[in-house]
């Protein structure tokens, strides 16, 4: 039932595609995850190796990705079926489709804490927030977080609605470089304080010392979060773009763009981190709560604490709203493309199951506590179901869809629309064909082995 191709939105062209594609890959991955998995596995080390991973994994499966939406014109589900329809296509279609549909609900729980968080700065309570047992009584109040979720799943939903130039591009062209403009100067603020100059030491140069296995398949698997790859977005958003635009040239953008906002928020929290602790490896390691308990209390501790409260939860907000945006709209082309629904009711569908599957995890840490999933509360059971089970297998499908069946030279001739030249054409061939399914074997094999305590990570 897949709609005819000339009737099928567009990006303007390639800054459409590029800044709607960084809005995707700049979210919460590179602000709430990547300066705590930064600070854990080795600073200086780590970003070395996800950079290497960046400009080799993550190129090749950006590309392979944008050139099969754009191939075939359709959504994950479709292009897959655009190569044959037995089980196999049907499964790698699938794969990518639902990810995104069970990655946005508690993602946008995540983007209500962040206005409850903004709320609050903006209100004059900043220091409040920074009170211990502020955040676990809050997530645990479920009433406060399912409206906080509510009003950002909304928020989300309307932009949608606008469709492709009109909501997603307009948005991702306001946002993302506000968001630049933002962690530019929260990452200056940040680097001045007393005592930093240890932290931003750490972070950028890189200490053998420092190395371990694990640093490669943290930085593996954050490239998959961060990049927004094996979820079906580049896919969907492939399908939008324009014949005249260069995929190579689009993927180098995106790169350089999740890579840069990446740094910068690392630069924004670990200097802070090591200026309010001296460095306390414990704090540097606290995990997710390092954005919702550790930087409160850094800003409490400087002057103009509620200003940088302000502009830092108002920079993760943008980050959000971009990511959920794209995850969303895969979401919503699916249903369009294979059910033939109108945007309206896609989008209503997924607004359905947004409120279902989010008011689970929104209320996972309040009256639903008691109720785990292999020891795991819903928001995290959905975190590593799709980021450590299904999107390893989504790549590896994809790479198997590219190097099997619909074959290096078709890509390397979608690649060359509008390109003289396929310049990193060695690298996609070997990584594609070996060493991507590979590392997506580790990322699974390892990540399911650590959620049921058999190693350590």
């Amino acid at each position: 039932m897949s709609k005819d191709h000339k009737k099928r939105s567009s990006f303007s062209g390639k800054l459409g595609f590029v800044l709607s594609a960084a809005g995707a890959s700049v979210g919460l991955g590179n602000i709430w995850r990547f300066p705590y998995l930064a600070a854990k596995y080795g600073g200086g080390i780590f970003l070395l190796i996800y950079i290497l991973l960046a400009l080799t994994f993550g190129y090749t499966m950006i590309v392979a990705e944008t050139s099969i939406g754009r191939m075939t014109k359709k959504s994950p589900v479709g292009a897959y079926h655009t190569f044959g329809k037995s089980g196999w296509f049907s499964f790698g279609g699938w794969i990518n489709a639902i990810i995104p549909i069970l990655i946005v609900p508690y993602y946008s729980v995540i983007g209500g804490w962040v206005i409850r968080y903004l709320f609050g700065y903006l209100t004059g309570h900043g220091a409040q927030l920074a009170e211990d047992g502020n955040f676990s009584a809050f997530i645990s109040n479920g009433a406060v977080t399912e409206i906080c979720f509510i009003a950002f799943a909304f928020f989300t939903l309307f932009i949608i609605y606008a469709g492709v130039r009109n909501g997603i591009e307009r948005v991702s062209k306001f946002m993302m470089p506000v968001l630049i403009v933002l962690s530019v100067i929260i990452a200056g603020y940040s680097m001045t304080r007393p005592g930093a100059g240890a932290g931003i030491k750490y972070f950028l140069v890189p200490n053998v010392e420092n190395f371990s296995w694990m640093t490669v398949v943290a930085a593996m698997g954050q490239m998959f979060y961060s990049l927004s790859i094996a979820m079906g977005i580049l896919i969907t958003f492939g399908s939008y773009m324009k014949k005249d635009v260069s995929i190579e040239a689009s993927t180098g953008n995106v790169e350089v763009f999740d890579t840069a906002i990446a740094i910068m928020a690392g630069l924004m929290i670990i200097p802070a981190v090591f200026a309010f602790t001296g460095g306390d490896p414990d704090t540097l390691q606290a995990g997710p709560a390092l954005m919702f308990i550790t930087i409160p209390k850094v800003f409490a501790s400087m002057g103009f604490g509620t200003i940088a409260g302000i502009l830092f939860f108002l920079l993760v907000l943008f980050a959000a709203v971009t990511s959920s945006i794209a995850l969303t709209e895969s979401a919503v082309s699916t249903f369009e493309d294979e059910l033939g629904w109108s945007r309206k009711k896609s989008t209503a569908m997924i607004g359905g199951i947004m409120l279902v599957l989010g008011s689970l995890s929104c209320l996972g840490y309040g009256p639903l506590a008691n109720i785990t999933i292999i020891g795991m509360q819903f928001l995290d059971f959905f975190d590593f179901l799709t980021n450590s089970v299904m999107m390893p297998i989504a790549a590896i499908a994809t790479c198997l869809l590219v190097s099997r069946v619909i074959g290096i030279k078709r890509i390397e001739e979608e690649v060359l629309h509008g390109e003289g030249k396929f310049h990193r054409k060695k690298i996609f061939n070997i990584m594609v064909q070996y060493l991507c399914p590979v590392f997506a074997v580790i990322i699974l094999i390892s990540s399911v082995a650590n959620a049921f305590g058999w190693i350590s990570m």
